[in-house]
């Protein structure tokens, strides 16, 4: 819950979605799943070689998906001693698969230009942008990444 308010601290601090949207939610779990599974959150502020750290995690791309993957699936192979459950992580579960399996509508970046083999100039669209249905995380983790970088 921590890496939770620690993210939302960045978000308003970087004042660039509404709290009460869905892709303000998207980056929050995003941000927070991050700091989570890279050792928790930190008291206080966060220290320049943790934003630092955090810059480097929330770069766009496939690397962080198949980054939170694996760190859940290290964090899932230890047992809680008495079998109990770790509740940081059941969350973090949860985030994850709001994360994955949530779907938003937003703008094709890759609609954004021709591509390269095709010639430029041709049929013009209609003037209306593109929209794709894409996973939460891919609109999340952008928004927090520049976030961190606004923080």
């Amino acid at each position: 819950m921590y890496s939770e308010y620690i993210a939302d601290e960045v978000l308003v601090t970087g004042d660039l979605m509404e709290p009460a949207t869905l892709e303000y939610r998207a980056g929050r779990d995003a941000l927070a799943l991050t700091i989570f599974l890279s050792d928790g959150a930190v008291a206080d502020e966060l220290p320049v070689a943790r934003v630092d750290e955090l810059r480097l995690l929330t770069a766009y791309g496939a690397a962080w998906r198949r980054w939170v993957c694996a760190r859940l699936e290290a964090l899932e192979r230890p047992t809680p001693p008495a079998g109990l459950a770790d509740p940081d992580l059941a969350m973090a579960r949860a985030a994850w698969r709001w994360l994955e399996e949530t779907e938003l509508l937003a703008a094709d970046l890759d609609a954004i230009g021709p591509p390269p083999w095709e010639p430029v100039g041709g049929e013009e669209d209609e003037g209306g942008e593109t929209q794709v249905w894409t996973p939460a995380w891919q609109l999340g983790l952008p928004l927090g990444h520049l976030a961190v970088h606004l923080y």
